[in-house]
């Protein structure tokens, strides 16, 4: 019985020291945590992008919302457009590095000239406009002018001035550039501008003495190119009725509205001719003797 006591405490022994020999395991390693601030000890140019004209990439997101983990933990780290950009049919069209060839800067675009079908996705007023207005323009690709994302081009680009004292912003003050023959104006249109197109009218109504002078031509042709009032929106029924059945059109007696009363008085009838004169019968001269 003691030999067997003492066998069993031998064993417990040994197994006691053989624990004790073993050495204790290594306590799992943390997860690396990476902060933008760590990328740019590396990436100098992406972040230098970002920081100029990241947009909502900047401001919006951060280098891990994007690149997911890094090598060589993690090697599919370029993520694809449609990880954060969907439910839009502008992020429908795939092909995104075409136009957006830099993602940190992801709205400098520059365009070849004849792109049309990505900017309707965002841009359908414009379309709308070209389609129900047609012009010159309706026919050209939307990069024929906006060849970088964001451009709005001068009118004078392409155009020439209606005169040497209009600048590149006066075009705006009449034509729109997707509806440009739909010409409408503000109420204080300065008349110089008119006379570009309408210096006739300009330069007679400059001479003229009648009050209509000191008005603004958008005064009377309001908001839309081609209107012409009548006389009686802004003066009523200024004669007595005989007066106005006899003469129905104001123009009759009062000429145009740019040079009112200044109409060229007829022409006088021609004198009567007065009656030839009667010769006088003179004596015959006596005969001489």
């Amino acid at each position: 019985m003691r030999k067997i006591v003492s066998l069993a405490s031998a064993l417990l022994l040994l197994a006691s020291v053989a624990v004790a020999a073993e050495p204790a395991a290594a306590p799992a390693k943390a997860a690396v945590s990476l902060t933008s601030a760590d990328c740019v000890k590396c990436h100098a140019k992406a972040p230098a992008d970002i920081d100029a004209k990241g947009r909502a990439h900047k401001t919006k997101a951060t280098c891990q919302d994007c690149h997911n983990g890094h090598p060589p933990t993690n090697r599919k780290i370029i993520p694809l457009c449609g990880q954060c950009h969907e439910g839009k049919p502008h992020y429908k069209l795939g092909g995104c590095l075409q136009c957006h060839k830099n993602p940190h800067q992801p709205k400098e675009i520059v365009f070849g000239r004849d792109v049309t079908d990505p900017c309707l996705t965002c841009h359908s007023p414009q379309i709308a406009q070209l389609k129900q207005f047609p012009s010159k323009h309706s026919k050209l690709a939307c990069s024929f002018c906006h060849d970088v994302h964001g451009k709005i081009p001068q009118c004078t680009q392409c155009h020439k001035a209606h005169m040497a004292e209009q600048g590149p912003g006066d075009c705006k003050r009449c034509h729109k550039a997707h509806q440009p023959k739909n010409v409408t104006y503000a109420a204080d249109t300065p008349s110089k501008q008119c006379s570009a197109c309408h210096a006739k009218a300009f330069n007679m109504l400059a001479a003229s003495k009648a009050k209509h002078k000191s008005l603004l031509c958008v005064t009377c042709h309001q908001e839309k190119r081609k209107m012409v009032p009548s006389c009686q929106d802004c003066h009523g029924v200024p004669h007595a009725a005989g007066n106005m059945s006899k003469f129905p059109k104001c123009g009759e007696c009062h000429g145009i509205a740019h040079a009112l009363n200044n109409r060229k008085p007829a022409p006088a009838a021609p004198a009567a001719a007065a009656p030839a004169a009667t010769a006088k019968k003179t004596a015959p001269a006596p005969k001489k003797k």
